[in-house]
């Protein structure tokens, strides 16, 4: 076979053409650094590409963004638990100060400006926000902890309680010493027997100043597992300004079967038999489903005041819509269900790995705080007002003269240092009472308080699992896709080296004819 100009012109430059392209490549390589740039490159590292690219931007998500958010937010909500405990010291000491009997008026206004100073404060605490996002308040995010101001709108409310809520509370019953004043004192006729004090069981709901309109329901299951249901008739309403023939407090003391409804305290007072029944109530292992202990309470509130707590983070709960529309909002049902997890929110913090990051209210802003501070601050008020009535009484007796009106206005003063004494005797047991109790919210906010640190210490070391992982996903990646810059440099200029000499070799050998050889 003989070999024309015209084949190996075409050998040569086909080989010319291999060699640029080679050339081509390496120097498409040295400029991007990577070692394809198109999938049919090398399929192998391209597939492999991918599944580490997809793995690098996953991680990258877990180290970069979710982690530091979810670590931002529990420092937020450790910070928020940690001034909620440092206000429950305080209120514990105010609380050990009140137990001296020995205060004076003015000390006692103080003590009570301090306890309602601290009572709003603890609550507004619980308004800490995050990026705009509420951190207290479950998935609701974007509702504010508090009513921010006042309103009206129709709340249905059932809170779920136990034995435990059931308390003893004291009345003072002063009969008509608060009314004395300079001119009616002659006419006003108060001894000692007229002044008491009985004790009553109650319920003490969540909310003042609820609905008189309708009757709360109580639900319970009693001690021989039948389901029971106190509603209509078996419940009074009364208020708290009733006085005839009795207040609610001597009624319920009086009456053994009854059940009186305060709408303006949020108090269930208890006769003796009504108590006995709620305390048997007890929770069978049998059925750990259920919680055969709990007390159920329905009631309705419609009034708001600015600062009051928005139901809907605390209990099963129906609303009326704003839009006036008559339809109802359902918040929480399954709240009902016991043992049900309240709205935890969770953070993807790594490959199959959450971690969670709220404190919901009910865990440490709890109602009880506040309610506590009412009793405490109303106990305190009935002394200042009860000793603002004496110093009144003793200032009619030094003008006075008059024989019979002296003798009345003495039997006036003996009763009201006889009221003096029972009030006293209630403020201290009730800042006793406040130290245990407020000792307990201590306690609850300081488990919060471990669990948020707990979950941060969880977290830390995820992120420095997650900072490994991305290091070495990183470095496969690179593995995987980066060229030595070196030997590709080296085999570049060898291809370029090549390439000069076939650009020489095929000059000379095309200068070369048949006829040379003719």
């Amino acid at each position: 076979m003989r070999i024309t100009n015209r084949i190996m012109q075409r050998n040569n430059l086909s080989n010319i053409n291999t060699n640029k392209t080679y050339q081509d490549r390496l120097s498409t390589q040295m400029s991007s650094q990577k070692k394809i740039n198109r999938p049919s490159d090398d399929p192998v590292v391209a597939i492999r590409a991918l599944r580490l690219r997809s793995n690098v931007t996953e991680i990258s998500q877990y180290y970069s963004k979710n982690i530091p958010d979810a670590e931002s937010w529990l420092k937020v909500t450790e910070d928020a638990i940690s001034n909620l405990a440092q206000i429950m010291t305080t209120m514990i000491a105010r609380c050990e100060k009140g137990v001296n009997s020995e205060y004076t008026t003015d000390q006692r206004k103080i003590i009570l400006e301090e306890m309602q100073k601290l009572g709003e404060t603890v609550y507004s605490t619980g308004d800490a926000d995050y990026a705009g996002r509420y951190v207290f308040t479950g998935y609701r995010t974007d509702t504010s902890l508090r009513f921010l101001e006042a309103k009206k709108q129709n709340y249905t409310i059932t809170e779920q309680l136990d034995k435990n809520a059931i308390d003893t509370v004291s009345k003072v019953e002063t009969d008509k010493l608060l009314d004395i004043n300079s001119t009616n004192f002659a006419t006003t006729k108060v001894t000692e027997d007229d002044i008491s004090s009985v004790e009553v069981h109650r319920i003490r709901l969540a909310y003042n100043d609820c609905s008189a309109v309708n009757k709360p329901v109580i639900e319970f299951t009693d001690a021989t597992g039948a389901k029971v249901t106190w509603q209509g008739n078996d419940i009074t309403i009364m208020h708290s300004y009733d006085k005839t023939p009795d207040n609610p407090y001597a009624s319920a003391a009086k009456d053994e079967d009854s059940i009186i409804y305060i709408p303006e305290t949020g108090e269930l007072l208890l006769g003796e038999k009504r108590y006995g029944e709620l305390t048997k109530t007890k929770d069978s292992e049998a059925t750990s489903n259920v919680n055969e202990a709990e007390i159920r309470v329905t009631y309705d509130k419609s009034n708001w005041e600015k600062g009051d707590l928005r139901p809907e983070h605390y209990f099963y709960c129906k609303a009326d819509k704003e839009d006036k529309s008559g339809e109802r909002v359902t918040y929480n049902e399954n709240y009902l269900e016991h043992g049900v997890e309240h709205q935890v929110i969770e953070y993807d913090v790594g490959f199959n790995q959450t971690i969670r990051i709220n404190s919901t209210a009910d865990e440490c802003f709890k109602h009880g705080v506040g309610r506590e501070v009412d009793d405490i601050v109303n106990a305190m008020q009935d002394m200042l007002d009860l000793e603002g009535v004496k110093k009144d009484i003793e200032g009619i007796i030094e003008k006075t003269t008059d024989e019979g009106e002296l003798d009345t206005l003495q039997k006036q003063l003996d009763a009201v240092n006889k009221a003096l004494t029972l009030a006293r005797k209630k403020e201290e047991a009730l800042f006793q009472h406040g130290i245990t109790k407020f000792q307990g919210y201590l306690d609850d906010a300081n488990l919060c308080v471990t669990n948020c640190g707990s979950r941060r210490s969880k977290l830390e070391l995820i992120e420095n699992r997650t900072q490994n992982q991305k290091t070495t996903y990183e470095t496969l990646k690179s593995e995987n896709e980066d060229i030595d810059i070196t030997e590709v440099a080296i085999q570049l200029n060898a291809a370029e080296l090549t390439y000069d000499a076939a650009l020489m070799a095929a000059g000379k050998v095309m200068q070369t004819t048949l006829l040379n050889f003719i």
